[in-house]
């Protein structure tokens, strides 16, 4: 009844004509986005973050929130008109839903995306409101010591998961962690990795490296990858609406992928790629269709869709518990889990969004519920109204998203660099930090062409003083006992997780090359 009672307060708050509006922004710039093949909501929000020192708190996370759900509808779009997914959880989409717009079915596609995509949400956001405070009294009973362990877990899997090498994974992560020590050591007042230069006495603004880390660098990439010639889209022919046989095949779909989609989304290091990938093989393993697979099956649709979104969900809930990002790209309501409760991001957008909650000065942990409590459940709520709106956009302003795939390329670009610009220079009017942002687009730029993941330099950057902080409260309560992390049964478990996680692809990968070996 307390979390009814709270959600009910929280609708009381998002239902007021401005958090309406805001959340109708969101939405909106979100699907639009989406839509734009190589945007995602990470550049998206980095873009935004400087109106955090505008806004009051709660319209800036309605509209995130917005961002990141319209960002999942809209990445459906590209995926089944031109067969580019605009984010990596949506290339399961395009197997299928591409095929089935080139066999005259692109709206029915589109239309089992944007509804399956809303139920999902739906149910990711109904478990985020069950689960929230479940989780917080979960992580009540973390010690430092346990907070510690626990951020090395997400060190580790964001390392070891994202990108195609744990090596890369790593470099990324120490590049994050040495901008994170930038600055003045708080407790012994000594300045680190300055140089002498007074504009680093303070530290680098998470805001800055983010930005130039997925706004400038991932800008200048796909400038680099620009084709002149245009990408073919495939028009929407037909009503939007439909058939009996496809809401037969597609419902079963939408409820599989979104119980698939947020418990994954939830995890370290779990993402959206990873749901989306099962829930398609589980389709075509449950179809009673399954010769149609790679020639326009709907559940291969359906599913995936439904996965993604539910995954997003799930992101919230280490994040706003404990306050700790960890992984690459995520969608739907699975997102918000970890992130409200335990303060831990599981995607790149989660962890540019516990920057944008540190700008407030509010730290995402279990103590959130009770401290901003009407700011939780307002966002809550207000994805609920989200979700309802994404599917009023989509069904039947889909031709006009289309028309946003005619948008010259290069004036994209132009414009994401000139709000990177204008909006960083606002922050602080310093030179200093444009030079910054730039010579971090520019490392950005390379990570991207050499396969160097971008999201473990945020999370290691925003965990890293936070982990250091947490092992100085270890020490001091142990009194100097290293033992305290392998005697406590949480922090134990934790790092034995980490351990595995990090020898298993090497192990796996031993194993493999010896049964080759074997077998030549």
């Amino acid at each position: 009844m307390d979390t009814l009672n709270a959600l009910l307060g929280g609708f009381g708050s998002a239902l007021s004509p401005m958090n309406l509006l805001w959340a109708l922004l969101g939405v909106t710039l979100g699907t639009f986005i989406g839509v734009l093949p190589g945007l995602g909501p990470a550049l998206t929000i980095a873009l935004l973050l400087p109106i955090t020192f505008q806004v009051d708190p709660a319209a800036a996370f309605i509209v995130f929130g917005g961002i990141y759900f319209g960002s999942q509808f809209g990445g459906s779009t590209t995926s089944i008109l031109i067969n580019t997914p605009g984010e990596s959880a949506s290339i399961v989409t395009a197997l299928e839903g591409n095929r089935m717009a080139r066999n005259g079915r692109g709206a029915p596609a589109l239309a089992t995306a944007a509804i399956g995509s809303f139920v999902a949400g739906t149910i990711g956001v109904v478990c985020l409101s069950l689960l929230a405070p479940v989780v917080v009294k979960l992580a009540l009973a973390f010690a430092p010591a346990d907070y510690f362990a626990l951020m090395v877990l997400s060190f580790v899997t964001v390392a070891a998961v994202l990108g195609n090498s744990v090596i890369r994974g790593l470099t990324s992560l120490s590049l994050g962690l040495l901008l994170g020590l930038v600055g003045v050591d708080l407790q012994s007042g000594q300045a680190r990795f300055t140089f002498g230069a007074l504009d680093l006495l303070d530290g680098i603004d998470v805001i800055i490296v983010v930005v130039g880390l997925f706004a400038v660098g991932e800008t200048l990439h796909l400038a680099t990858r620009y084709r002149s010639s245009p990408e073919e889209i495939i028009p929407v022919k037909g009503s939007m609406w439909m058939t009996a046989q496809d809401w037969a095949r597609s419902w079963k779909a939408w409820i599989r992928g979104a119980l698939i989609g947020f418990p994954i989304g939830a995890m370290p290091a779990g993402g959206a790629e990873i749901p989306t990938f099962l829930s398609y093989f589980v389709e075509k393993k449950l179809s009673k269709h399954p010769e149609e697979f790679g020639h326009g099956a709907i559940e291969g649709v359906a599913g995936p869709e439904a996965a993604n979104n539910a995954a997003g969900a799930g992101v919230f809930v280490p994040l706003l518990t404990l306050g700790i990002p960890t992984s690459a790209n995520a969608a739907g309501a699975g997102v918000f889990v970890p992130l409200l409760t335990l303060g831990i991001p599981t995607s790149a957008t989660a962890a540019v969004m516990l920057s944008a909650f540190q700008s407030y000065g509010i730290n995402p942990g279990p103590q959130l519920l009770t401290s901003h409590a009407d700011l939780v459940w307002t966002l809550i709520a207000s994805l609920y109204i989200g979700n309802v709106m994404l599917l009023i956009l989509n069904l039947p302003l889909v031709g006009l998203w289309v028309q946003i795939l005619r948008i010259p390329t290069p004036y994209l670009y132009g414009g994401i660099l000139l709000f990177a610009t204008v909006g960083t220079y606002g922050i602080s009017r310093s030179v200093f930090d444009l030079v910054m942002l730039y010579a971090i687009g520019l490392a950005g730029f390379f990570m991207r062409r050499y396969d160097f993941p971008s999201s473990p330099v945020i999370i290691g950057m925003i965990l890293g003083p936070l982990a250091e902080q947490q092992f100085r409260r270890a020490m001091t309560m142990s009194q100097g006992d290293l033992s305290v992390f392998v005697t406590r049964p949480i922090s134990a478990s934790l790092l034995a997780l980490a351990f595995i996680a990090l020898t298993a692809p090497i192990v796996l990968s031993f194993l493999r090359s010896r049964r080759e070996t074997a077998a030549a």
